[in-house]
């Protein structure tokens, strides 16, 4: 009986935010962080080219040659339209069906467009610049990505926390886990 009630609980069943659920074992934790995990390896990808990025962009940093930051600053956008866009058509969908952190009108959607708004003029003045119609600005480039710096870096550390053990716990029972997408 107490596992079935420990699953009932977890599953959100009655569980409020911010009322204790009982410990969960290693095994189980892993099981319910899976997700958070995984989600957590494609943002440090995306933190690690933001960050190369913006260094290439300051005065004091690694100056690349222009070519190299135009291509990796549109490989970036194109990867992380790309990791919104599976998101938003896969896994999103089928977290909301529980949770309402990945509802269309909350915040991590919300995030969503505003980064793509950032990523869109990025891209554009990039592309300008890869085909000849602009010239490299590294502080343009810097400007243009600290427009949407902000609500990124809060949105690939709010996604993983909301992925985590903890709350995935308050939805999804040991048993729904790993029909989940990723």
């Amino acid at each position: 009986m107490g596992k079935k009630r420990n699953e009932a609980t977890a599953a959100g069943n009655g569980t409020e935010e911010g009322e204790s659920l009982p410990p969960l074992s290693m095994k189980d934790f892993q099981v319910y962080n899976r997700l958070s995990v995984q989600m957590d390896q494609f943002h440090n990808h995306f933190r690690l080219v933001w960050n190369d990025l913006q260094n290439a962009c300051a005065p004091t940093g690694k100056q690349r040659h222009p070519r190299q930051l135009i291509l990796t600053g549109l490989a970036f956008c194109s990867q992380l339209d790309f990791h919104h866009s599976i998101e938003e058509q896969h896994i999103f969908p089928v977290l909301a069906k529980k949770m309402p952190e990945f509802r269309k009108e909350l915040d991590l959607l919300q995030q969503h467009k505003k980064i793509h708004a950032g990523l869109a003029e990025l891209e554009r003045y990039l592309e300008d610049c890869r085909v000849g119609d602009a010239e490299l600005d590294r502080a343009e480039v810097k400007s243009l990505m600290d427009g949407f710096g902000d609500v990124l870096w809060r949105h690939l550390d709010e996604e993983v926390q909301t992925l985590g053990a903890q709350n995935m716990r308050r939805y999804w029972t040991l048993r729904e886990m790993p029909g989940l997408p990723m």
